[in-house]
Protein backbone atom coordinates (compact mmCIF):
# COMPACT_ATOMS: atom_id res chain seq x y z
CA UNK A 1 0.00 0.00 0.00
CA UNK A 2 1.08 3.46 -0.85
CA UNK A 3 0.19 6.65 0.66
CA UNK A 4 0.53 10.10 -0.80
CA UNK A 5 0.83 12.17 2.07
CA UNK A 6 0.44 15.74 -0.13
CA UNK A 7 -3.21 14.15 -0.59
CA UNK A 8 -3.81 12.98 2.54
CA UNK A 9 -5.70 14.38 5.00
CA UNK A 10 -4.42 15.45 8.47
CA UNK A 11 -6.27 13.12 10.75
CA UNK A 12 -4.98 10.15 7.86
CA UNK A 13 -1.32 11.23 8.08
CA UNK A 14 -2.00 11.43 11.88
CA UNK A 15 -2.48 7.93 12.11
CA UNK A 16 0.08 6.45 10.01
CA UNK A 17 2.51 8.50 11.00
CA UNK A 18 2.06 7.42 15.03
CA UNK A 19 1.12 3.68 13.91
CA UNK A 20 4.47 2.88 12.42
CA UNK A 21 6.78 5.46 13.74
CA UNK A 22 7.58 4.06 17.63
CA UNK A 23 7.55 3.27 19.74
CA UNK A 24 8.30 6.92 20.76
CA UNK A 25 9.53 7.62 24.22
CA UNK A 26 7.08 10.19 26.49
CA UNK A 27 8.31 12.61 28.03
CA UNK A 28 5.86 14.44 31.36
CA UNK A 29 6.76 17.82 30.46
CA UNK A 30 6.69 20.51 33.76
CA UNK A 31 6.48 24.14 33.47
CA UNK A 32 5.75 27.05 35.30
CA UNK A 33 2.42 29.32 34.71
CA UNK A 34 2.86 33.51 35.19
CA UNK A 35 0.38 32.44 38.46
CA UNK A 36 2.76 30.37 39.71
CA UNK A 37 0.89 27.55 38.78
CA UNK A 38 3.04 23.97 38.03
CA UNK A 39 2.00 22.27 34.79
CA UNK A 40 2.45 18.89 33.78
CA UNK A 41 1.39 17.52 30.26
CA UNK A 42 3.08 14.13 28.43
CA UNK A 43 3.95 14.38 24.84
CA UNK A 44 5.11 11.52 22.34
CA UNK A 45 6.18 13.99 19.67
CA UNK A 46 9.07 13.89 22.09
CA UNK A 47 12.88 12.73 21.44
CA UNK A 48 16.64 13.59 22.09
CA UNK A 49 18.53 15.42 19.05
CA UNK A 50 21.74 15.81 20.10
CA UNK A 51 24.56 15.16 22.38
CA UNK A 52 26.44 18.63 21.55
CA UNK A 53 25.19 20.70 22.04
CA UNK A 54 22.85 18.46 24.25
CA UNK A 55 19.37 18.81 22.47
CA UNK A 56 15.60 17.29 23.08
CA UNK A 57 13.27 18.24 20.96
CA UNK A 58 9.17 18.58 21.29
CA UNK A 59 6.39 18.65 18.81
CA UNK A 60 3.34 20.18 20.25
CA UNK A 61 0.11 20.33 19.01
CA UNK A 62 -2.41 22.83 19.69
CA UNK A 63 -5.95 22.50 21.48
CA UNK A 64 -8.83 21.62 19.89
CA UNK A 65 -10.55 24.81 19.43
CA UNK A 66 -7.00 26.23 17.93
CA UNK A 67 -6.04 27.70 21.29
CA UNK A 68 -1.93 27.18 22.31
CA UNK A 69 -1.73 24.81 25.11
CA UNK A 70 -0.82 25.85 28.66
CA UNK A 71 2.79 24.02 28.11
CA UNK A 72 3.67 26.70 25.22
CA UNK A 73 2.53 29.49 26.33
CA UNK A 74 4.63 28.80 29.54
CA UNK A 75 7.64 28.57 27.37
CA UNK A 76 7.23 31.53 25.48
CA UNK A 77 7.30 33.45 28.71
CA UNK A 78 9.48 31.57 30.57
CA UNK A 79 12.15 29.80 28.00
CA UNK A 80 12.59 26.96 30.45
CA UNK A 81 11.15 23.49 31.05
CA UNK A 82 11.94 19.98 32.47
CA UNK A 83 11.15 16.27 30.62
CA UNK A 84 10.27 13.92 33.43
CA UNK A 85 10.89 10.67 31.83
CA UNK A 86 8.51 8.12 32.47
CA UNK A 87 8.45 4.18 33.97
CA UNK A 88 5.69 1.80 34.85
CA UNK A 89 5.40 3.71 38.54
CA UNK A 90 4.43 6.76 36.39
CA UNK A 91 2.25 5.52 33.93
CA UNK A 92 -0.93 6.42 35.57
CA UNK A 93 -0.06 9.32 36.93
CA UNK A 94 1.49 10.19 33.48
CA UNK A 95 -1.95 9.62 32.13
CA UNK A 96 -4.55 11.88 34.29
CA UNK A 97 -1.67 14.66 33.70
CA UNK A 98 -2.94 14.06 30.61
CA UNK A 99 -6.50 15.20 30.98
CA UNK A 100 -7.42 18.70 29.46
CA UNK A 101 -7.53 20.91 32.46
CA UNK A 102 -8.33 24.39 33.19
CA UNK A 103 -5.13 26.48 33.34
CA UNK A 104 -5.41 27.17 37.26
CA UNK A 105 -5.07 23.25 37.92
CA UNK A 106 -2.17 21.62 39.03
CA UNK A 107 -2.01 18.38 37.26
CA UNK A 108 0.95 17.13 39.76
CA UNK A 109 -1.12 17.78 42.65
CA UNK A 110 -4.38 16.10 41.27
CA UNK A 111 -1.93 13.20 40.01
CA UNK A 112 -0.49 12.86 43.53
CA UNK A 113 3.09 13.19 42.46
CA UNK A 114 6.06 15.22 44.54
CA UNK A 115 7.64 18.49 42.67
CA UNK A 116 10.78 19.31 42.90
CA UNK A 117 12.61 22.76 42.53
CA UNK A 118 14.71 22.61 39.88
CA UNK A 119 18.55 23.54 40.23
CA UNK A 120 18.90 25.78 36.73
CA UNK A 121 15.08 26.48 35.66
CA UNK A 122 12.45 27.74 37.26
CA UNK A 123 10.13 24.64 36.51
CA UNK A 124 9.89 21.40 38.96
CA UNK A 125 10.69 18.07 38.54
CA UNK A 126 8.77 15.38 39.44
CA UNK A 127 10.26 13.47 42.28
CA UNK A 128 8.88 9.88 41.14
CA UNK A 129 10.40 10.00 37.75
CA UNK A 130 13.35 7.68 36.99
CA UNK A 131 15.01 10.76 35.22
CA UNK A 132 14.38 14.37 34.37
CA UNK A 133 16.23 16.97 32.16
CA UNK A 134 16.25 20.72 32.75
CA UNK A 135 16.00 22.64 29.83
CA UNK A 136 16.05 25.71 28.28
CA UNK A 137 14.04 26.82 25.47
CA UNK A 138 16.85 27.34 22.44
CA UNK A 139 13.98 27.99 20.20
CA UNK A 140 10.69 27.83 18.72
CA UNK A 141 9.64 26.85 15.14
CA UNK A 142 6.06 27.79 14.78
CA UNK A 143 3.77 25.41 12.11
CA UNK A 144 -0.38 26.00 11.62
CA UNK A 145 -1.59 24.46 14.85
CA UNK A 146 1.40 23.07 16.54
CA UNK A 147 4.99 24.19 17.15
CA UNK A 148 8.57 22.54 17.57
CA UNK A 149 10.51 22.83 20.54
CA UNK A 150 13.85 23.09 20.61
CA UNK A 151 15.64 22.65 24.29
CA UNK A 152 19.11 22.63 25.23
CA UNK A 153 19.45 20.31 28.68
CA UNK A 154 21.47 22.11 31.64
CA UNK A 155 20.47 19.73 34.23
CA UNK A 156 20.17 15.83 34.87
CA UNK A 157 18.66 13.95 37.96
CA UNK A 158 19.28 10.24 37.81
CA UNK A 159 17.25 8.04 40.54
CA UNK A 160 20.75 5.75 41.57
CA UNK A 161 18.91 2.87 40.93
CA UNK A 162 18.66 3.09 37.37
CA UNK A 163 22.74 3.29 36.60
CA UNK A 164 25.20 0.06 36.16
CA UNK A 165 27.96 -0.39 39.56
CA UNK A 166 30.20 2.00 37.65
CA UNK A 167 27.99 4.84 37.43
CA UNK A 168 28.38 5.64 33.40
CA UNK A 169 25.35 3.72 32.01
CA UNK A 170 21.88 2.41 32.46
CA UNK A 171 21.11 -0.12 34.17
CA UNK A 172 18.22 -2.18 31.82
CA UNK A 173 17.14 -3.82 35.01
CA UNK A 174 16.03 -1.12 36.72
CA UNK A 175 15.29 1.59 34.54
CA UNK A 176 12.63 0.49 32.47
CA UNK A 177 10.80 3.67 30.68
CA UNK A 178 7.26 3.06 28.70
CA UNK A 179 6.51 4.62 25.25
CA UNK A 180 3.61 4.89 23.19
CA UNK A 181 2.80 2.60 20.25
CA UNK A 182 -0.41 4.27 18.73
CA UNK A 183 -3.78 5.33 20.57
CA UNK A 184 -4.07 4.25 24.06
CA UNK A 185 -1.41 1.26 23.39
CA UNK A 186 1.79 1.30 25.27
CA UNK A 187 4.86 -0.43 25.63
CA UNK A 188 8.03 -1.48 28.20
CA UNK A 189 11.17 -1.78 27.44
CA UNK A 190 11.71 -4.99 29.83
CA UNK A 191 13.12 -7.22 26.75
CA UNK A 192 16.75 -5.28 25.55
CA UNK A 193 19.19 -7.08 23.11
CA UNK A 194 22.40 -6.71 21.98
CA UNK A 195 23.04 -5.87 18.40
CA UNK A 196 27.00 -5.32 17.44
CA UNK A 197 28.56 -4.41 13.62
CA UNK A 198 30.04 -7.62 12.60
CA UNK A 199 34.21 -7.25 13.48
CA UNK A 200 35.26 -8.24 10.24
CA UNK A 201 33.82 -5.07 8.65
CA UNK A 202 34.92 -2.53 11.36
CA UNK A 203 38.11 -2.13 8.85
CA UNK A 204 36.44 -0.42 6.88
CA UNK A 205 35.33 2.47 9.20
CA UNK A 206 38.54 2.85 10.51
CA UNK A 207 38.98 4.88 7.26
CA UNK A 208 36.24 7.26 7.74
CA UNK A 209 37.59 7.91 11.34
CA UNK A 210 40.98 8.00 11.48
CA UNK A 211 42.41 11.46 11.61
CA UNK A 212 43.94 13.02 8.41
CA UNK A 213 47.60 13.65 8.55
CA UNK A 214 48.58 15.80 5.77
CA UNK A 215 48.13 16.40 2.65
CA UNK A 216 48.65 13.60 -0.34
CA UNK A 217 51.72 14.01 -1.94
CA UNK A 218 50.70 15.39 -5.92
Amino acid sequence: MDYDFTQLPAADRYRLLTNFIGPRPIALVTTRSAQGHDNAAPMSFFNVFAHEPPIVALGIQNRGNGDEKDTVANLRRTGEFVVNMVDMGLADAMILCGINFASDVDELAFAGLTPVLGRQVDAVRVAESPCAFECRVERIIDYPRRVLVIGEVVQMHVDDRCLDAGGRYVNPATYQPIARLHADNYITSDRPFELKKPEHLLQHEAAQVTPHTGKAAS
